[in-house]
């Protein structure tokens, strides 16, 4: 039985991967803002919950902190949370507000997050972080420029630290693994209720990720991934 710290976990993809990691038979504990939607998923998994307001920053570390002296050193970290930028934002028309806004949550909770309880899982030499990224910050591919400049750029950035810091610990030599998936456009409420996949398939890779079969020197790890498959960044 392994023990998963799940963000985003009220609602939305973050529920959705958490409901399948409790349902394989691990403890999850849900991080989320949204005091009354998380009160009510944690009734729901029968699972503990910690609000966090992750646009603080330094609130954030403290939460993070507190709940691997409460828990212990998480064996899955699973960073769900995000949101959307504005539709019109384009790069010369976001003004600072949506801009750091975006960012603070999209990338710097991810960073603060993987700093604060990453270190400690890479220190233990035991476990593995997925981070939901976005098609929409890759360098390649379709669709990969022009509008949603905060969002695409912070997604961007959290492509570029999970590579960054797959290399840093070894590419999973050392008992720690990164990844960062595309859930694709599911149905949330980011996503919208018209979009093709449920939240459920939505969660599928990273759940995949969060329980496959590790082996040290041949699973691949630090890369992007969508529909169980690697794609490029």
């Amino acid at each position: 039985m392994a023990l998963a710290f799940v963000t985003g976990g009220s609602r939305g993809l973050g529920f959705e991967t958490a409901k399948a990691l409790k349902a394989a038979g691990n403890d999850v504990v849900l991080f989320a803002r949204n005091t009354e939607k998380l009160h009510q998923a944690g009734k729901a998994l029968n699972a503990p919950i910690e609000f966090v307001e992750l646009t603080d920053i330094q609130a954030t570390r403290n939460v993070f902190k507190s709940a691997v002296e409460k828990y212990g050193v998480p064996d899955i970290l699973m960073l769900a949370h995000g949101v959307m930028s504005d539709r019109l934002a384009k790069t010369l028309k976001t003004n600072d507000e949506e801009w750091h806004r975006v960012m603070t949550i999209n990338l710097d909770s991810v960073f603060t997050i993987i700093n604060e309880v990453g270190a400690k899982m890479a220190e233990a030499r035991k476990g593995r972080a997925i981070v939901y990224s976005a098609c929409l910050g890759r360098m390649s591919g379709p669709g990969n420029a022009g509008g949603l400049a905060p969002y695409r750029i912070s997604k961007a950035g959290v492509n570029a630290l999970v590579r960054n810091l797959a290399h840093e610990t070894g590419h999973g030599s050392r008992g720690f693994w990164i990844d960062a998936i595309c859930p694709n456009h599911s149905r949330t409420d980011m996503g919208g209720e018209n979009a093709p996949r449920s939240a459920a398939e939505g969660a599928a890779t990273a759940v995949w990720l969060a329980t496959r079969e590790l082996i040290p020197g041949v699973t691949q790890t630090g890369l992007l991934w969508e529909d169980n498959e690697v794609v490029p960044w």
